[in-house]
């Protein structure tokens, strides 16, 4: 889409168009601060825990790519990327209704591939759908506001169970062991993730092609093989600071994944002196670990939107190289914690790693790309993410005993780390310095 098509919008209208980029990670919080202790309840050790969490990873390497080289190419009267948002946020809804009554580990297991399935068919396409609905000028705004509406929906989404037992006992169970307010707080993603998609789409509808850009899509046939040669083609032609990116993402998306499933478990032992998942300590120690994420998240929300001016005026590789090192010294400092107020001063580090995460390293890649395959690019990106997860999944498992002592504190020392060489790998990507005033007057 040419950029002389494009209207400049107001910043209710960017607020207005990723609201349903709430609903989508808010379901994201929900599993982030969930599946480890469910998989717990459900009799799953801590050393098994991160294969059981091959599901994001895995569907995000096999949906995303796809499903954004087809946004590129689809025709409809819905547009290019509307019919994806849909579809993905249905299964994800469904997903998320059936997940807290999981009666045994396999069924939870098989749920979050749906689950996760449904994320990454919305995720890609909305991260296109920023980029080709906004003038260059403001695609950091764009996508740092959708930073900030995944730290606003993982706030909530981590702090509804501890809202829920002003209601509900803490302690009340379901048959199968999952606490009734993490039932309820699933319940509430479910609707959500339908509605505010919905709510954004009709809000801020996407731009009509023109009739050249029909054209150039019609002479294309969306076929599986067309896909993947497309796909193929887009990887083999990646511009140079996209590839710079790897290593600095392959750091930082290890040690969230660490962070998310240990948490609960090294909170349990240095607050609560307690490894017993079934005990009344560890739905404590997961309690506490949801409002540490609640906080850590708002800040992030705050945080991305500060940080546009800063952006700005900086540039998004300074300011990230900063987030990222807030983010590892507070991750390293955490297992010595048994304070938490101390723990919630050390939640600003991490939420401000995480408000860079999901905002300044899409500012650098929207510089480097061409915008007529922003769909490939963005999906292909996506790789960039789940590579490092299912790497943690696939190694965390053989390491956690041997190197890490079985100890989810040391888990975290060892994320903090990944952090910080994620920290310096940025320092090295040629995108992303201060923006040049005379093309943005323009």
């Amino acid at each position: 889409m040419s950029t002389g098509s494009r209207p400049h919008l107001s910043l209710l209208r960017i607020i207005e168009m990723n609201v349903g980029f709430f609903g989508l990670q808010f379901s994201f919080g929900l599993q982030q601060a969930n599946m480890g202790p469910i998989y717990a309840y459900l009799g799953a050790s801590e050393a098994m825990i991160p294969l059981l969490w091959l599901a994001g990873p895995m569907t995000g390497l096999l949906v995303q790519p796809l499903v954004g080289a087809m946004s590129d190419r689809t025709l409809s009267h819905l547009g290019r990327r509307t019919p994806y948002f849909l579809a993905g946020a249905v299964l994800c809804s469904a997903a998320l209704f059936a997940m807290p009554h999981s009666s045994a580990l396999w069924m939870a297991a098989s749920l979050l591939w749906l689950l996760d399935a449904g994320n990454n068919v919305t995720m890609e396409p909305y991260r296109a759908y920023v980029a080709d609905r906004l003038l260059p000028h403001q695609r950091s705004v764009g996508f740092l506001t959708q930073s900030a509406f995944t730290g606003l929906a993982h706030t909530a989404s981590y702090l509804a169970p501890s809202l829920f037992t002003g209601i509900v006992d803490r302690h009340l169970l379901g048959p199968s062991g999952i606490p009734e307010i993490v039932r309820l707080a699933f319940l509430i993603g479910a609707v959500l993730s339908l509605s505010t998609i919905l709510y954004s789409v009709l809000r801020v509808p996407e731009l009509p092609m023109s009739p050249g850009e029909r054209a150039a899509i019609a002479v294309r046939p969306l076929t599986a093989r067309s896909t993947l040669e497309e796909i193929r083609a887009a990887i083999a032609e990646m511009p140079g600071p996209m590839r710079q990116l790897a290593l600095a993402m392959l750091c930082q998306w290890y040690a969230m994944m660490v962070y998310w499933q240990y948490i609960a478990f090294a909170l349990s032992r240095s607050l609560y002196g307690s490894v017993d998942t079934a005990s009344e300590n560890f739905r404590d120690a997961v309690l506490t670990g949801q409002q540490l994420g609640a906080i850590y998240n708002a800040v992030a929300f705050v945080s991305a939107l500060t940080l546009i001016p800063v952006v700005r005026r900086l540039g998004a590789r300074r300011v990230h190289v900063a987030c990222l090192a807030a983010s590892g010294a507070a991750m390293m400092a955490v297992p010595s914690t048994a304070s938490f107020p101390v723990l919630a001063l050390l939640m600003v580090g991490i939420g401000l790693g995480w408000a860079g995460m999901m905002g300044n390293t899409y500012v650098m890649l929207a510089d480097s790309i061409p915008p007529a395959r922003n769909g490939i690019y963005m999906g292909i990106f996506n790789m960039f993410i789940v590579i490092p997860m299912l790497l943690e999944n696939l190694t965390m498992p053989l390491i956690y005993t041997p190197l890490l002592g079985a100890d989810a504190r040391n888990a975290l020392i060892f994320a903090g780390m990944l952090m910080l060489l994620g920290a310096a790998a940025t320092r090295f990507i040629s995108v992303g310095g201060p923006p040049n005033r005379n093309s943005v007057a323009n």
